[in-house]
């Protein structure tokens, strides 16, 4: 099978030679991520990162990654009171944000050629893009997130901001999609330790996640859901079940929830990961990364099931390991 005709039996839930492989990492260090409009060598080095990868790996899957611009830059130093949400201004589409992840994205896209597997871009949800600009994505411990605050006191205008947010990354993907012929959207979603109430978030964030990737569907069928556990922090799975995607990922070890038990909360669809991000995959040996693919194989089995992890692996990472995971799968399927 060429990797076009696994990766869609993948998508179809049909047989294959063996299991599609998908592993993602950065190319620059969490403190040079969102620094590429300020710095042109971090810039640089985020898309040179792709041809160095492509050397050594042949992705199955191709993933733009745009570290060093990621999620789109917000101004919220305005921002006192929920009403002055519905003030922001997220970047136009002649921004130098959006010019530059057009760039990155076409530029990134030459080293894959030749290759026939299909090509993503990152998107991230609403909610993302405004929990980053107003302290950080990640739940910071002990501590009451503002913009939860900001929900209890106001609903209103936090959903307010989402569309306006929703709508400027509707563009985006329409843009990345359309003019950049990337194939179908990486979708990243999260609700990490809960640092949204679950009632609050699906009564008042879901909405703008679904509008986002109801968007995308009218533009790729086979647009990806990532349900982000980064680090290890969980997500309860029930709060994306019904989101309409090609397939699924998730935090398999933070969440406690195997690729077969998500395969049948998200009703029979496609799924993919099942490593942790910086465990086997990134110190074992061949041996232990062979036994723990073969593992993960056994308990979700190779219909509907592609290999990847929880989240990025470690930007460090050796991308031989990656290929390792591959032979495994191929080991195994001829037994």
């Amino acid at each position: 099978m060429t990797k076009r005709e696994r990766f869609m039996n993948f998508l179809a839930n049909k047989p294959v030679d063996r299991v599609p492989v998908a592993f993602f990492h950065h190319f620059c260090s969490e403190n040079e991520w969102f620094k590429g409009l300020e710095n042109e060598a971090i810039f640089e080095k985020n898309i040179e990162g792709h041809r160095k990868a492509r050397e050594i790996f042949d992705p199955d899957v191709i993933k733009i990654m745009n570290d060093s611009l990621m999620i789109m830059p917000l101004d919220t130093s305005f921002v006192k009171t929920p009403a002055d949400l519905r003030k922001i201004q997220p970047p136009a589409m002649d921004s130098a944000f959006v010019k530059k992840t057009r760039e990155l994205t076409l530029r990134a896209m030459e080293f894959y050629a030749g290759s026939d597997a299909p090509v993503y871009v990152t998107g991230f949800s609403p909610i993302m893009v405004l929990r980053a600009s107003m302290g950080g994505i990640a739940p910071v411990e002990g501590e009451k997130p503002r913009l939860v605050s900001f929900l209890e006191e106001d609903p209103d205008s936090v959903v307010a901001a989402l569309d306006i947010l929703a709508e400027s990354i509707m563009a985006i993907d329409e843009m990345l999609i359309k003019e950049c012929k990337a194939e179908g959207l990486y979708f990243s979603v999260n609700n990490q330790s809960h640092i949204i109430p679950d009632e609050l978030y699906s009564k008042y964030v879901t909405p703008s996640d679904m509008k986002v990737m109801d968007h995308a569907n009218t533009l790729s069928d086979i647009n990806l859901l990532h349900i982000c556990g980064y680090h290890g922090r969980a997500n309860n799975l029930e709060l994306f079940k019904n989101y309409k995607a090609a397939a699924y990922n998730w935090a398999v070890h933070a969440e406690g929830v195997t690729l077969s038990e998500g395969k049948k909360l998200f009703g029979g669809k496609p799924v993919f990961g099942g490593f942790e991000q910086a465990t086997v995959i990134y110190t074992g040996t061949r041996e232990e990364v062979e036994a723990a693919t073969y593992a993960i194989l056994d308990e979700a089995g190779q219909i509907g099931v592609m290999l990847g992890a929880d989240c990025t692996v470690p930007t460090d990472i050796d991308d031989n390991r990656l290929e390792w995971v591959r032979q495994a799968a191929i080991k195994y399927a001829a037994k």
